[in-house]
Formats: C-alpha cells, sequence, structure tokens
C-alpha cells in the first residue's frame, strides 16, 4: 500500500506533464474557423489551416497560431453629420457586414495588435473599417433632400445611397490601400436611421411650405385657364345653340304666316263676321270650364242686385219703367 502511494505522485506529474505537452503542441479548428499558423512570428502562405479537427504545432515560442471567424461580422456607426446637395445637415447611422476573405493579409495587416484575433478585429473595425465608412457617407452629398426623403413608394434614392457608399468602401483605405490589400471583404452596407437636426428641420418644413405654396398656385393657374377654356367653349357652343334655335324660329314663324295667309284673307273679306266667330268661339272654350262673371250693378239690367235699391222696396223687386218714345223713335 505503501508503495502505490508511493507511485501516485509520480504518476500524476508524468500525466500533468503530458497534459501540457498535448496543450502546448496540439490545437483544434472549427468548421467556422481559420487559423494561422506562425513560426517565430512570420506567415506563408503554407501557414493557412482551413480544415476543421485537430492539428500539431510546435510548443511556444517556436509556433503559435491565431483563428479567425469565417462568419460575417457587422460594423455599426456612430452618428455621422453629413450635407446633402441642396445644403441640408442630416445626421446619418451606417453598417457594414464583412468577414475575413484572406486571413494571411488580415493577419500581417492587424497581428501588431496584440497575439488575440479579437484584437485584429478590434483594430481593423476602428482603425480601417469605419474610417472608411464614415468617409463614404460624403456620397450623401451627391443627392437631394427630396430625393432622400419622398412619399413615392420605391421613389427614394436611399438603396442608390447604400449602392455608392459600398463602391467606395471597396476602392480604397488609408494609403490607398483597398479592403482586398487587408484580406477584408465588404458583404454589404446600410443605412439603419437618418436623422434631421432641429434647425434642418424647420428649414425642411419652411421649403415644403413653399413648394405647396408653388404647387397650389400652378393648379390655380392651370384651373383659371382650364376654367376660360371651358368657358369659351361654352359660350360658342351657346351662340350656336341660339343661332340654330333663331334660325328654326324664323322657319316655323314663316311657315306659320305662309299657311295662315289663306285665311286671314278670306276673314279680311268681312271683318265683322270674323270678330263674331271668334268670340263666339272665344265664348265657348270659356264656358266649357267652371267661371265666375263680375258685373258692376251700375250696369243696364244689373240695378235689380244693388243691395240699396232692395232696401228701399221694402221687400218688393221694382219694375223699371218702360220707356216712352215718340213715332220718330225719340225718347218723350
Amino acid at each position: 500500500m505503501l508503495k502505490f502511494k508511493s507511485l501516485t505522485i509520480p504518476l500524476f506529474a508524468v500525466i500533468f506533464i503530458l497534459i501540457l505537452i498535448a496543450f502546448s503542441t496540439t490545437y483544434t479548428v472549427r468548421f467556422t474557423e481559420i487559423a494561422v499558423k506562425t513560426t517565430f512570428g512570420s506567415a506563408s502562405e503554407q501557414s493557412i489551416v482551413d480544415e476543421p479537427g485537430l492539428h500539431w504545432k510546435l510548443p511556444y515560442p517556436f509556433q503559435s497560431v491565431t483563428k479567425y471567424d469565417k462568419r460575417t461580422r457587422i460594423v455599426q456607426t456612430r452618428s455621422e453629420t453629413v450635407q446633402t446637395a441642396d445644403d441640408f445637415q442630416i445626421i446619418v447611422e451606417s453598417y457594414l457586414f464583412y468577414r475575413v476573405s484572406d486571413p494571411l493579409k488580415f493577419f500581417r495587416s492587424f497581428s501588431n495588435a496584440g497575439d488575440r484575433a479579437q484584437d485584429h478585429y478590434a483594430k481593423a473595425e476602428n482603425d480601417v473599417l469605419r474610417d472608411l465608412l464614415r468617409s463614404a457617407l460624403g456620397e450623401t452629398s451627391k443627392y437631394r433632400m427630396e430625393d432622400l426623403f419622398t412619399s413615392q413608394q420605391g421613389a427614394s434614392v436611399i438603396p442608390q445611397l447604400e449602392q455608392s457608399v459600398g463602391e467606395q468602401l471597396v476602392q480604397g483605405g488609408s494609403g490607398g490601400q483597398s479592403l482586398d490589400d487587408y484580406g477584408i471583404s465588404i458583404e454589404s452596407v446600410g443605412i439603419d436611421r437618418i436623422v434631421l437636426p432641429e434647425e434642418t428641420t424647420a428649414a425642411v418644413i419652411n421649403r415644403m411650405g413653399a413648394n405647396r405654396d408653388r404647387l397650389a398656385e400652378r393648379y390655380e393657374s392651370e384651373g383659371r385657364s382650364q376654367a376660360r377654356a371651358i368657358n369659351a367653349e361654352a359660350s360658342s357652343n351657346a351662340e350656336r345653340i341660339r343661332a340654330f334655335a333663331q334660325r328654326r324660329a324664323d322657319e316655323i314663324l314663316a311657315k306659320g304666316e305662309e299657311e295662315a295667309a289663306p285665311y286671314l284673307a278670306q276673314q279680311n273679306i268681312n271683318p265683322e263676321l270674323a270678330v263674331f266667330i271668334q268670340n263666339i268661339k272665344l265664348m265657348r272654350e270659356a264656358m266649357a270650364k267652371k267661371f265666375t262673371l263680375i258685373f258692376s250693378t251700375s250696369d243696364y239690367g244689373m240695378q235689380l242686385f244693388d243691395p240699396e235699391i232692395i232696401k228701399q222696396s221694402n221687400g218688393e223687386i221694382p219694375v223699371p219703367k218702360p220707356v216712352e218714345t215718340d213715332d220718330a223713335g225719340a225718347e218723350g
């Protein structure tokens, strides 16, 4: 038993040493990672390890391994004040998605930031990508405020602005280097927020009011022009209709006079008879309906209906005296 205890400590020491050796001479690459194995801090094309699994290396400081994530990463910028083509100040917040496309170039560009991959990411994002993105947002100066903000669906130029910013990012970095020289690939660029400063908001509101006034004036001018055209057309049509109606009336009147001429000629032979016939016709037509005749008590034969005469006669109807005449027919 004592012998077993004496062997336990050396055994554990050997196991611990083996674990340290295995830890310092092996490394694991996940399927989402790609590794750069350096020898005395230098890397070459043969230093790239992209096959997932367990791999061997010499212990530190002979060799070291830096593993980069192959998945897409995001960089968000702070609010940046930019100017539009029509001299408005706006605040823009943007973002970009990128990934490490060439781990060897990425390692050579940012390995001086530290030994960890996170240090390399931080240097790339803070010193290169954010600066380039802020500089590329200067493309906003090519567009007008009314092009960025519009009431028509799909008419905004913000997608074009995002494309222009992405092209500027790919073209170059500090020192004339492109992002490809850094081993970085841009997946997409976007603008997630645009804020108007207070003074810009007031200017935009004033500009919108002026635009509405110009539109209202233009519409009123067009309306007046259309009204004049409509009135002119209506007057022309009315004049044409009146002329047609007058001609038609003259034709009807002429035809009526022509048809009435024989009857008028016959009536002129005996005018008294024509008047008598017209009076008879009038009476016949008038008496065919209910009517009321009003006579004055001063008319001949109507004195009998005078209330004063009836009162004076004590209810007796006076008989008018006959009128005496001489042989010549004159009143006596």
